[in-house]
């Protein structure tokens, strides 16, 4: 995806890069012995997909097929920073091993290849399954042409197919198959098929509202309707969306989803994504009575509330028995993503997420966690019941589960009012807090102090914090640590929060503090995550 690209930044940016190189931090502990860290030993993540290296966004083409997990991803593969957009590719037979796999898409005449979509051509509606038993994969995305030395941007929509099981990628001769001369801001075809009307639906991204089409072929392409002026947040530009069905946990009903990402607008600033729940009569997408009713109220409806997941997209052709549907993100932010302090690379994807719908006295929510796959990844395990705290109580420490590769789980019973904080910290100083302010009703995750935080001043500028929308007097969570990145999803999966830092040393302790009145920790079960 193209955003504001000022390009004294990205010289500065590249100039301190050659300076600095792969370098090393040095620190002393506080038994003044020193240590020093690689770049590589202290941020690659140990489970979350990075590029072996240079700059990485947006997941693109997310489909499944024949046992394996595709995910390509908007990539420069010339620089740590955003720059000519192609699509690089990962595969994976369970969403959380990823292997590595050449550029599939290349930049051409039309332009550098931006955020879209793959899906799994079962019936060959396309015609390009030229290969005799093939099963083409198609992939629609932006073109995107540059046409002046400001930010001016011919963006057309363009397709390519497989025939090898999307390794390799033939671009259609007729693209592109959508043009556009008029609307600046429009990109990111999420493509998919509507089993009832019986043909393939498309949602496209154009400034500020998402453009409906409907094809049966996936070459002609029909504009149906648009949605979404004057409706949720509009900070900035709507862009990435997703268009699904989900079934309604515990009823025979279904309500169709709609992603849109934005940036800037987020609830905690910088790009975020926001959910709408409704109906789709093949034509037209309208929002439900009492979804619409509780969003001009409160617009609290995100499938993250933390800073650093962005342009998160489903998986085509991987919808689950009970009907959910599986996708994953962008872990970082547009405020802060091309000066974070890693040089060798940039970014990293999300966990994995199961996507369920629930409705309950607050109206329709999506319950969000990790995908059940992660638990074949637990090995060291720590459990504990009946904890009391008392001011700061340490839970755990390095010694006994690495907390760079973790999956915790917690419940706290009959909540007082009182500040539930959890801190991450190592010797050096640094910490993560984390937890529960139930005098606010409010999440929170505070990385003012986890380490590395000058290169932005938007990184590290305020404490994020999320309404609780659950009245349930009990509150659980599950916290999933992968060395440089914290997601948080409470109350199954309610309230999701995500967010990345960079402490100068490893987090070797986890502990929790009692703001005021103890209080009693129900259960902690702790798993090391351990990946060959």
């Amino acid at each position: 995806m193209k955003r504001t690209y000022y390009v004294n930044l990205v010289l500065m940016i590249l100039f301190f890069s050659l300076i600095n190189g792969c370098k090393k931090t040095s620190k002393e502990n506080k038994f003044g012995d020193e240590m020093t860290y690689s770049e590589e030993d202290l941020y690659r993540p140990n489970f979350h997909f990075t590029p072996k290296k240079a700059w990485m966004n947006d997941p693109n083409g997310m489909f499944f097929y024949n046992g394996y997990y595709h995910l390509y991803f908007q990539y420069h593969p010339e620089s740590n920073v955003w720059g000519p957009m192609h699509w690089g590719h990962a595969i994976s037979t369970d969403m959380i091993t990823w292997t590595e796999q050449p550029i599939a898409i290349y930049p051409d005449e039309l332009g550098t290849i931006f955020s879209g979509s793959a899906v799994v051509d079962i019936s060959n509606s396309s015609g390009f399954g030229e290969v005799s038993n093939a099963v083409p994969i198609v992939a629609m995305y932006t073109s995107s042409k540059k046409l002046d030395e400001g930010d001016h941007w011919k963006q057309t929509q363009s397709i390519a197919y497989s025939n090898d099981e999307g390794m390799t990628f033939t671009k259609y001769d007729n693209n592109p198959v959508i043009d556009n001369n008029k609307i600046k801001d429009f990109r990111d075809p999420k493509v998919s098929w509507d089993e009832e009307h019986n043909k393939w639906v498309m949602v496209l991204a154009a400034g500020d509202k998402i453009m409906f089409y409907d094809s049966k072929d996936l070459k002609k392409w029909n504009l149906l309707s648009d949605f979404g002026q004057g409706i949720g947040e509009h900070g900035g530009v709507w862009e990435c969306p997703d268009f699904f069905q989900l079934p309604v946990i515990g009823t025979d009903k279904s309500k169709w989803v709609l992603f849109v990402s934005i940036n800037p607008g987020g609830p905690n600033n910088g790009s975020a994504t926001q959910y709408f729940i409704g109906d789709f009569d093949g034509e037209k997408f309208t929002i439900d009575k009492e979804f619409e009713e509780s969003l001009t109220k409160e617009h609290n409806y995100w499938i993250d509330f933390g800073r650093d997941n962005y342009a998160g997209v489903s998986w085509s052709n991987a919808t689950r028995r009970d009907g959910s549907k599986l996708m994953l993100g962008w872990m970082s932010n547009w405020d802060y993503a091309q000066v974070v302090p890693t040089e060798i690379w940039r970014s990293a994807m999300t966990i994995a997420r199961k996507v369920q719908l629930q409705k309950n006295n607050n109206g329709y929510r999506l319950l969000i966690n990790p995908v059940e796959e992660l638990t074949n990844y637990r090995s060291t395990k720590y459990k504990k019941e009946n904890i009391v705290i008392k001011e700061e109580t340490k839970i755990i420490d390095a010694d006994a589960i690495d907390l760079a590769s973790a999956e915790i789980q917690f419940n706290i019973s009959n909540l007082k009012k009182t500040i539930y904080t959890f801190k991450l910290s190592n010797k050096l100083g640094d910490e993560l807090l984390f937890g529960y302010d139930n005098t606010k009703k409010k999440f929170f995750i505070d990385r003012r102090n986890s380490g590395k935080t000058s290169f932005s001043e938007n990184f590290a500028n305020k404490v994020s914090t999320a309404s609780r929308t659950s009245t349930n007097k009990n509150l659980s969570g599950t916290i999933i640590l992968d060395k440089t990145s914290i997601e948080l999803f409470f109350d199954n999966g309610e309230t999701v929060m995500t967010e990345i830092f960079f402490p100068n040393s490893p987090f070797d302790k986890l502990s929790m503090e009692s703001k005021g009145q103890e209080f009693t920790l129900g259960n902690i079960e702790i798993h090391k995550l351990t990946f060959n």
